[in-house]
């Protein structure tokens, strides 16, 4: 008899104050394409309902971090980690976890919008569909509620039934954010959401990850570090697959103790 697959448990929603506890936990987490270990053992707590930035020059393995948490990893041929990579206290690449449950407690939002060729509504109806039997006034509500939450709804309440690749880049990189929302995760991946956009639509989102601050536990990637710095509570600098150095942004901005930390910051490197 086959044992049934265990879904990941939902936390309980933040009533008021931030949770102090790990949401996301490496623990001396490593990442290998083939031979290549892309993160070298990787130790860190992603607190929850706060805003996580992780920044690095390129190919240092933030991007790989980043998805190895919804095991999106799993896609490319020859992967393979070591160590322990924890949400909510459960082993991530445990052999029996239900990876669907998992994507659906964290969502993701990658580099450049990738909208379905399906009407808006479509859009953010989609993983609700393929999860929940709701009716259609409930559908109808979490679509509101989805766009609502990533500030697209007054723009786009009147066109529902429009193609989505008729939006701009910058709403439709909020119409992906609102399909990720949807679902209900408790967890946003955001791997360089901005780095198609122009600044207008980049301080969109910059707004809007503010204003998911504290409902979500938000880990975004991102090469600008002014970015890093504006929207971020925490931020860790990898370099060559090491975490180099991971604290309050302010403390890394101002006062970095690891002098390669000093030297990225100041355009030394990367």
């Amino acid at each position: 008899m086959m044992q049934s697959t265990p879904a990941i448990e939902r936390s309980p929603a933040p009533a008021g104050a931030e949770k102090p506890e790990a949401h996301v936990a490496c623990l001396d987490f490593s990442f290998f394409y083939g031979d290549n270990q892309a993160v070298k053992n990787v130790t860190l707590d992603i607190p929850s309902y706060q805003v996580t930035a992780i920044i690095g020059p390129s190919g240092c393995g933030k991007s790989t971090l980043l998805r190895s948490i919804n095991r999106m990893n799993d896609l490319i041929p020859g992967g393979r980690t070591a160590g322990k990579l924890l949400f909510d206290g459960q082993e991530v690449y445990g052999p029996r976890l239900d990876v669907v449950a998992l994507r659906r407690r964290i969502g993701m939002v990658f580099q450049k919008p990738n909208p379905f060729p399906k009407s808006i509504l479509n859009n953010i109806a989609y993983g609700r569909r393929l999860h929940d039997r709701l009716g259609k006034g409930e559908l109808l509500a979490t679509v509101e509620t989805s766009l609502k939450r990533a500030g697209l709804w007054d723009e786009v309440k009147d066109r529902l039934d429009d193609n989505a690749l008729s939006l701009s880049g910058g709403q439709q990189q909020r119409l992906c954010i609102a399909r990720a929302l949807a679902v209900d995760p408790e967890v946003l991946l955001m791997d360089e959401p901005t780095s198609a956009l122009d600044p207008r639509a980049t301080a969109r989102i910059e707004d809007l990850i503010a204003e998911l601050r504290g409902r979500y536990t938000i880990i975004i990637v991102t090469h600008n570090m002014q970015q890093a710095a504006r929207v971020s509570d925490l931020t860790a600098f990898l370099y060559e697959g090491n975490l180099i150095e991971y604290g309050q942004t302010a403390g890394i901005f101002t006062k970095p103790r690891e002098k390669r930390t000093e030297d990225y910051m100041t355009g030394r490197f990367g």
